[in-house]
């Protein structure tokens, strides 16, 4: 009986193989970002004296950075504004004040009203091929 690689099988059904590996963080970018600013925070502790110290700080930085940190990659909104379907509103409010900024001082802005920062419809890790949504993680 001959086999054939598993890449080959996996290419002949038609599914698309994933090149992540499992259980390794740096394979998703959003948590490698998120560990990133709860290390760069000013008031992130070289050490932690004890487990509960540990929860408290990361229930404290949780809290800010889904209701207080703006994020570039939804529009410079938080977590907790996109969630609960905030964001037109402040799109709206951002778009007069920026309007009124551009009339008071047009020199700033070049003669060219400016906008707010693009807010994506989805965002993904990993987007999913249309024509086929089987992955297999191998």
């Amino acid at each position: 009986m001959k086999s054939k690689p598993v890449t080959f099988l996996l290419s002949d059904l038609g599914i698309t193989k994933s090149h992540s590996r499992p259980y390794v963080s740096n394979d998703n970018p959003y948590s490698e970002s998120q560990f990133k600013t709860l290390k760069y925070r000013p008031d992130f502790p070289g050490n932690f004296g004890s487990i509960e110290d540990a929860r408290q700080f990361c229930k404290n930085f949780f809290t800010w950075y889904n209701t207080e940190h703006y994020h570039s990659g939804i529009g410079l909104h938080t977590p907790e504004a996109v969630h609960y379907g905030r964001t037109n509103q402040i799109m709206k409010e951002r778009s007069r004040v920026l309007i009124i900024a551009c009339k008071k001082y047009p020199a700033r802005f070049k003669g060219k009203t400016p906008k707010p920062p693009y807010l994506p419809s989805a965002v993904w890790i990993n987007k999913p091929n249309q024509e086929n949504n089987t992955m297999v993680r191998v």
